[in-house]
């Protein structure tokens, strides 16, 4: 039966496909009044029956068209859209033809009110908008359901980003933040229901856009408009779940609309070791992976606790600010192996066994103003706050091997440290605009503000044996405060060459850094029966200064293809340290160096582009690595700096490339970045042959070159009624040669890697949806030391997530994932099968949903892991979250728009 039902569905989906007919329209799109040809207009062809998409293109700087598609029906609806003009709208018939010129004429302002584009890409300027109605997805998607429909975009399992293969780094809504800048908690909670537009543009700063500037093109943002009739209302989410070995997680949200006003609410807790303010593992998050929302290594116990406000007041001033609590208690437990290779080819084992027990409480609070005076002056003012205690124990145990696997020495370590850390940041930005060809001046203030304080109790024993055996033994307590102020300043004039195409920015910018550390040691006193006996050696007192000054000259030209900018600018830098304990070490250091740089952006087309970049950067070292002071906090790897280090210098190339073929739904995207880096901080390690005690200092070395390339290539095939097909190959690749020591001789060491993976995601309409993908890397590591030998490196992935609606209500989610690390040591496992898999039955007509979640199937989770550098091969593993089973219950609700009527006075009258 069920194989004559398959066969059935089979035979019905090949009459479909036989009754398609192909189509290539051409045409050309001009306005009405100047006869201006019409670039980056937006064709697209719907089905006259229910509006839905069938096929779209853009127009070409020409005004010129080629839209190709395949239907079933005998006629379609053909729209041009381009903004400020009213569309141009008329059926025609399925076939290969030359519709010629198209006259747009343009709209006033009353018709740019009445008339809503239905085009499902509209470009307007620098921004690319996105109608959601063009995109399909299942009934009740959220919005990060939708970005994976979009063009270009791509969204990880984690929920991370990409546009074309650059990072979206914030996420608006209507043009402001949601709490925060976490877009997950976004994407993961907004519906698509009551989003209007989807808009991406580079990533600028209220300063940049305020003045006009250009920005790096590094980042890109994304903002969400939501209806004018649905700004008004609540909507949030409930959660809560229980399971097997005590496993639980509760979550919640509630956000209200009321104008420009909108107000938020978060709560979330669980110990799965899931992230933030997330509920469940299988797109039922709630978002905060990118926002520190508490947690740690092992099995973690999060509670998260949150609120947001934002409103505007008139047209001049808008407040915005959030607060959010976060507690965490993680429980783990480690084992690393590690072999460590000498130059003489011989080598060490090291092996120890970590517990540690972490429990923190954080309190994280921000506001923003943004003031525009006028349409010439705006000040923008950011404060954040954060006050983080916490507790932590730990427990060490560990033995160092010679290579003939006798013991040299051996460690335990059994500590309790508390922590209170404060950070109080400031920045206000004021900028100025003179004139209408693009001049202004900008002042930045900022004032950063560091405190922590730290209790630490140590009991230690180590043991040193062979031919001069010792033994260490410490029982101690110390006291340390830091308190580290950061102030700057910096000041900007632009001067307009020609207006708004030529710029010459003149910059003076001033930083300082002054840092009071002090750390005050005591080891326990018999006598006293307390920790009285204050330890000289272990015993710190610090305080250091570093003062940047650098002016700069930018010269930037841009035009609606070109962008370029050229900069120099000169750095001194004034290093400072006085030691209060130990005055032979103290320290003044000045280092005044050039930099220079070169940017160059081609824009092909509104969906592709090329960049170049350069520049030219010195490094200071750092005080710890310029500080003559002989660190023996810990016994067995003593720590003396080099006063005497110079500046690292890095020449680095980078270059990027990418183009959307919106007929083809094709997206290619690339890049490459190279660096070259001289005197470049390295440690330089050498080892007691008897003891294996490492004397640790700092040292120049040249000949650094890293290379980074990858790019990726994706295509989308849509069948009318039946589904879409998605494929994507992409590479990565990095090459790096290291200069380093070992044992104090100098080495040069060469590592070669690549990554590349394929990935399809296949939909059935809103019956299946199946994401398999296939990961294979390979390092070579080659070394010139003769007594090193290379190494080679393979490790394989695969992924397969799944969604499967049965009768609209119940949804199957499968996550499973392979890995096979054949390089993993013996003791450790090689390969695991990781299946998670819940089954949802949505009730409430589909606001609320029953979910039976069963993670790890098969039991095999593992965290097995290796590591290999130039001269070490680790092996460890650590605590991992067994299998467990969770029923769980999730409600949303959403009043927003006409629902909101239920919340509004009867008095009133909803206007539509």
């Amino acid at each position: 039966m069920k194989k004559n039902l398959f066969l059935i569905c089979l035979l019905l989906s090949s009459i479909a496909f036989s009754q398609t007919k192909n189509f290539t329209i051409t045409g050309i799109v001009q306005s009405t009044k100047d006869k201006e040809l019409i670039e980056s207009a937006t064709v697209h062809a719907e089905r006259v029956k229910d509006s839905s998409i069938v096929s779209y293109t853009i127009t070409n700087s020409k005004g010129g068209f080629n839209l190709i598609g395949e239907t079933s029906d005998d006629k379609i609806k053909l729209v041009v859209s381009y903004i400020g003009f009213n569309p141009y709208i008329k059926i025609i018939d399925v076939k290969n033809q030359n519709l010629g010129t198209l006259f747009i004429k343009a709209s006033n302002v009353l018709d740019a009110v009445v008339i809503r584009s239905s085009a499902p890409i509209t470009i307007k300027k620098d921004t690319l908008e996105f109608n959601v109605k063009s995109f399909k997805t299942k009934a009740d998607a959220n919005v990060e359901d939708l970005l994976k429909k979009l063009p270009g975009v791509e969204v990880d399992d984690e929920g991370n980003i990409t546009v074309n293969g650059k990072s979206v780094n914030k996420i608006l809504v209507n043009g402001k933040p949601f709490f925060g800048n976490d877009p997950t908690i976004t994407t993961r909670n907004l519906t698509k229901d009551i989003v209007e537009k989807i808009q991406i543009t580079d990533t600028k700063t209220n300063a940049q856009a305020f003045s006009g500037e250009d920005s790096d093109g590094e980042n890109k943002t994304i903002n969400l408009t939501i209806k004018k009739e649905n700004n008004k209302g609540y909507f949030g989410k409930v959660a809560a779940g229980a399971g097997t070995n005590d496993r639980y997680e509760y979550a919640g949200m509630v956000t209200r609309f009321k104008g420009t006003e909108r107000i938020g609410l978060l709560a979330g807790g669980n110990n799965i070791n899931s992230p933030g303010f997330s509920f469940g593992n299988q797109r039922l998050q709630f978002g905060g992976n990118n926002r520190s929302f508490g947690g740690g290594q092992g099995i973690v116990t999060s509670n998260n606790y949150g609120i947001n406000y934002i409103n505007t007041f008139g047209k001049i001033f808008e407040v915005s600010g959030d607060y959010f609590y976060k507690n965490s208690e993680s429980d783990n437990k480690s084992s690393t192996n590690r072999e460590t290779f000498l130059s003489d080819g011989t080598s060490f084992f090291r092996n120890s066994e970590n517990t540690s027990l972490n429990d923190s409480d954080s309190h994280d609070a921000s506001i923003d103003f943004e003031i525009e005076i006028d349409s010439t002056f705006r000040i923008d003012i950011e404060s954040d706050f954060n006050k983080n205690l916490n507790t932590n124990t730990f427990k060490s145990q560990s033995q160092t091997l010679n290579n003939t696997k006798t013991l040299i020495n051996d460690s335990n370590i059994g500590s309790i440290a508390d922590s209170d850390r404060n950070t109080f940041d400031n920045e206000i930005n004021l900028t100025k605009k003179f004139g209408s060809k693009g001049a202004f001046l900008r002042v930045e203030l900022t004032a950063n503000l560091r405190e922590t304080n730290t209790d630490d109790f140590v009991k230690s024993e180590t043991n040193i044996y062979g031919s001069n055996p010792d033994q260490i033994i410490r029982d101690q307590f110390s006291d340390g405060n830091s308190d580290v102020k950061i102030l700057g300043s910096e000041i900007t004039y632009r001067f307009p060459i020609t207006a708004k195409k030529l710029f010459l920015d003149v910059a003076y910018d001033y930083r300082n850094t002054n840092t009071k550390s002090k750390r005050s040691t005591f080891d326990f006193d018999q006598i006293t029966n307390d920790y009285t006996s204050f330890s000289n050696l272990l015993s710190t007192d610090f305080e250091y200064s570093n003062a940047v000054k650098r002016p700069s000259v930018e010269l930037e030209f841009r035009n609606k293809k070109w962008s370029a900018s050229t900069e120099i600018a000169y750095s001194s830098r004034t290093l400072e340290n006085k030691d209060f304990l130990r005055p032979q070490t103290n320290l003044v250091r000045e280092f005044n160096n050039l930099e220079y740089g070169f940017n160059v952006r081609f824009r092909k087309s509104r969906t592709s582009g090329y960049r170049f970049r350069y520049n030219f950067r010195n490094s200071t070292p750092s005080l710890s690595q310029l500080q003559p002071f002989r660190d023996e906090s810990n016994p067995l790897n003593i720590i003396t700096g080099n006063p005497s280090l110079l500046p690292s210098t890095t020449h680095n190339i980078r270059f990027g490339a990418s183009n959307f073929n919106w007929q083809k739904r094709t997206g290619f995207w690339s890049f490459a970045n190279i660096s070259f880096t001289n005197d470049r901080v390295v440690a330089n390690t050498i080892i007691n042959p008897n003891s294996l005690i490492r004397e640790t200092t700092y040292a120049n070395v040249d000949g650094f070159v890293s290379i980074r390339a990858g790019g990726s290539y994706s295509s989308t095939k849509k069948w009318e009624d039946f589904g879409s097909l998605r494929t994507e190959f992409r590479a990565f690749g990095t090459y790096s040669k290291n200069i380093n020591f070992n044992n104090g001789v100098q080495y040069s060491s060469k590592i070669t890697a690549i990554s590349p993976r394929i990935g399809f995601d296949f939909t059935w309409n809103k019956v299946l949806q199946i994401r398999p993908s296939y990961t294979v890397s390979f390092s070579k590591n080659t070394y010139d030391i003769q007594n090193f030998s290379n190494r080679n490196f393979t490790s394989h992935d695969i992924t397969i997530v799944t969604s499967t609606n049965f009768l609209k209500k119940i949804e199957w989610l499968n996550d499973v994932k392979y890995n096979y690390n054949p390089n993993i040591a013996d003791g450790f496992q090689k390969s695991a099968w990781f299946w998670n898999t819940t089954l949802r039955y949505s009730i409430l007509k589909n606001s609320g949903a029953i979910s039976l979640k069963i993670y790890d199937v098969l039991d095999q989770n593992t965290n097995a892991r290796r590591v290999a550098t130039d001269d070490y091969i680790q092996d460890s593993s650590s605590t991992i979250l067994n299998q467990y089973a969770m029923l769980s219950f999730t409600w949303k609700f959403n009043s927003l728009g006409k629902a909101g009527k239920k919340f509004e006075p009867k008095s009133r009258r909803w206007r539509h």
